[in-house]
């Protein structure tokens, strides 16, 4: 990955990244550090250099292995729902894939613990986070239905994949006042982006909104 494509020309550069940054404040994400975040990440890095020319358009584009870089809209709007009910010093996410949603929560919290089931993702999303010169995160290979337990309780957990239901291991992780965001659906035309808050043993559920990711999957895939 040449010099170039870490610092951002043309249609990677930061010009680029702040119209980005106005259509998601014109699609409702109001936060102002989620959208600083986003700013300043440059998207392009976390993708085939092929598909960078629309790494700041605000849609889902392949990373390969069946999986796909989250729509910028719904990395803000998952990122803004944890920020705005509580701390952010232990977040664990499910699903590293190539990294981007992990760069955008590292700037945001104290220590971002990512789980990541595909080797291959896993030791990419390293290298890249890596080169970016991002350093509080840990990384794990495994199954993300097993969450993370020898670091639990999290103040949060964003799960970047859809379950049928919300995993019993992933509720127990969370601390009490904590909360996750989650996708869950067994179907990609019936999924629902669901914010969990705890409190003691009780578990609230509020949708956010409907949404389409591919699907959780259990194991590893080395």
């Amino acid at each position: 990955m040449n010099a170039a494509h870490f610092s951002g020309i043309g249609m990677t550069s930061a010009r680029t990244r702040g119209r980005l940054v106005q259509r998601l404040i014109a699609e409702g994400i109001s936060n102002q550090q989620v959208l600083k975040a986003i700013e300043d990440t440059p998207r392009h890095v976390f993708i085939d250099e092929g598909l960078s020319h629309r790494a700041y358009e605000d849609t889902a584009l392949p990373i390969g292995m069946g999986q796909t870089i989250s729509q910028p809209y719904i990395v803000a709007r998952m990122t803004q729902a944890l920020l705005e009910s509580g701390s952010m010093n232990k977040v664990l996410e499910i699903g590293t894939g190539c990294g981007y949603q992990t760069a955008i929560l590292s700037k945001l919290c104290k220590t971002v613990f990512t789980v990541e089931r595909i080797r291959a993702l896993h030791m990419q999303a390293r290298k890249t986070l890596g080169q970016l010169g991002i350093h509080n995160v840990q990384y794990l290979f495994a199954d993300g239905f097993n969450g993370w337990m020898q670091n639990a309780p999290f103040d949060a957990i964003i799960v970047t994949a859809a379950p049928a239901q919300i995993p019993e291991k992933l509720l127990a992780q969370l601390a009490d006042g904590g909360r996750m965001i989650i996708p869950v659906g067994q179907t990609e035309t019936a999924q629902e982006l669901i914010l969990v808050e705890r409190q003691g043993d009780e578990f609230k559920q509020t949708v956010i909104e409907k949404v389409k990711f591919v699907p959780l999957v259990s194991g590893v895939a080395r």
